[in-house]
């Protein structure tokens, strides 16, 4: 295979895409402002493989990667639009864009207070919600190969450092671990840690493959790079290094899920996507896939259908249909949850028991995964049914309940308990100071 050179397209250099000139000027405005405020990257794969250039702006892998000026409020869009045609300074315009990125709500799920601490040192590269999961964020891996306009970790991007989750201590993780024997499972995130090299992986992952890490049985990586980059695993020069990695996590015994991204059917047309994907099986490695539900995307039932077969036939496992997270571009990307979940279940309906290893629709909020089972009525009242996929309290997972039927609804955080209740069962277990939000503790 012919190798291909990865080249990226941000704020500053998008206008040497070839393809640019196809957009109008209120189109390139619009990356101007609102890539100001929410980041913007993308790369010549992106560009040139996956957008179809003749249906923008509703290309779905348009939308996903370049800012459009629906994406802020037009307060926000307009207050950014008018420091940049009265020529303001680059600070002006920087203070401003943070104070928007506050009202954005750059912290979702209380994550902040997932940060756990040890010997009194707060480790500001891991978030531990969940007592067997443990996610990591290596600092070399706080980028991706193009960003998504729908990110919730858009802060990682932006500049917002009190926000930034990050750890290149590799000596912390390890001794935090043997710490927590509870730990089954270490999940490598970002950004996307395939931006990092296979020798700077290695480092976080090799000593977990040794005995003293017996507990730790399965360790994941969530990547967006074999839809956005999948030469990642072809061609880089690193390509081989990191693929014998994984060839060494499984021959260790440990079980290597390889946790994908993808939000549409395109990012699976391409034979490199393919061949990328393959050479991932080949090495003992478990691909699942997951993606949130996107008007503008993916929010019809068809395309869900599409996208599980799909999946299914390159012997990917489909694992979660989540809702977008309350946080950034979230008013344009939203849907109703009541939507949501005639989406998943027609989709389910309509592909075969190998593609029902979905789960959804799934909200990650403040105190576990709650996923949306459906619309009922009981006692005479419209409801939502829910239960905790799950939670920072481990004992409630799984345990039914119910919440005010709200047709207008997009995240937990809008319902209301049902049959008059104060407050959701779970609430008062949870009602702890913000420090020490480690239930299982």
């Amino acid at each position: 295979m012919q190798e291909r050179k990865y080249h990226a397209y941000t704020l500053q250099n998008y206008k040497q895409i070839p393809q640019i000139r196809m957009l109008t000027d209120d189109q390139l405005e619009a990356i101007e402002v609102v890539g100001r405020v929410l980041p913007f990257k993308s790369n010549n794969y992106v560009v040139e493989e996956l957008i179809d250039w003749n249906n923008i702006p509703h290309d779905p892998i348009f939308t996903l990667t370049f800012p459009r000026k629906e994406m802020l409020s037009k307060k926000h869009y307009n207050a950014i639009l008018t420091l940049l045609h009265a020529g303001a300074d680059e600070k002006t315009i920087r203070d401003k864009a943070h104070e928007i990125r506050l009202e954005l709500n750059p912290n979702p799920g209380d994550q902040q207070h997932n940060v756990p601490v040890m010997d009194k040192i707060k480790l500001h590269g891991i978030q531990h919600k969940y007592r067997e999961t443990v996610l990591f964020f290596p600092s070399q891996g706080q980028t991706c190969h193009a960003y998504c306009t729908f990110c919730f970790r858009w802060p990682q991007f932006s500049g917002m450092n009190e926000l930034k989750f990050a750890m290149k201590e590799a000596d912390l993780l390890h001794k935090y671990l043997l710490k927590h024997p509870k730990v089954t499972d270490v999940l490598f995130t970002g950004g996307d840690p395939l931006t990092a090299t296979a020798k700077i992986l290695s480092v976080y992952i090799e000593p977990l493959l040794g005995k003293e890490f017996s507990h730790i049985r399965h360790i994941r990586i969530g990547s967006k790079s074999l839809a956005y980059w999948p030469y990642r695993f072809l061609t880089d020069k690193d390509a081989d290094e990191l693929l014998g990695l994984f060839e060494k996590v499984t021959k260790a015994g440990k079980h290597l899920a390889f946790q994908a991204h993808f939000n549409h059917p395109i990012e699976l047309s391409t034979e490199v996507v393919k061949q990328a994907v393959q050479r991932i099986k080949n090495t003992g490695a478990q691909i699942r896939t997951q993606s949130p539900l996107l008007r503008y995307i993916n929010d019809q039932w068809e395309t869900w259908a599409q996208l599980w077969k799909e999946q299914v036939s390159l012997g990917l496992i489909p694992y979660y249909m989540f809702i977008a997270r309350d946080t950034g571009a979230k008013p344009f990307f939203e849907v109703p949850l009541e939507k949501a979940w005639h989406i998943y279940r027609k989709a389910y309906s309509k592909v075969s028991g190998i593609c029902r290893t979905v789960r959804g629709p799934s909200m990650s909020a403040s105190p576990g995964k709650i996923q949306l089972l459906g619309v009922s009525e009981v006692k005479g009242e419209k409801v939502f049914v829910l239960r905790f996929l799950q939670c920072r309290n481990p004992d409630l997972v799984d345990i039914p309940f119910f919440a005010k039927y709200d047709p207008k609804a997009t995240w937990f955080d809008q319902l209301q308990p049902a049959f008059g209740e104060k407050e959701f069962f779970f609430q008062h277990h949870l009602s702890v100071e913000k420090e020490g939000y480690l239930m299982w503790e």
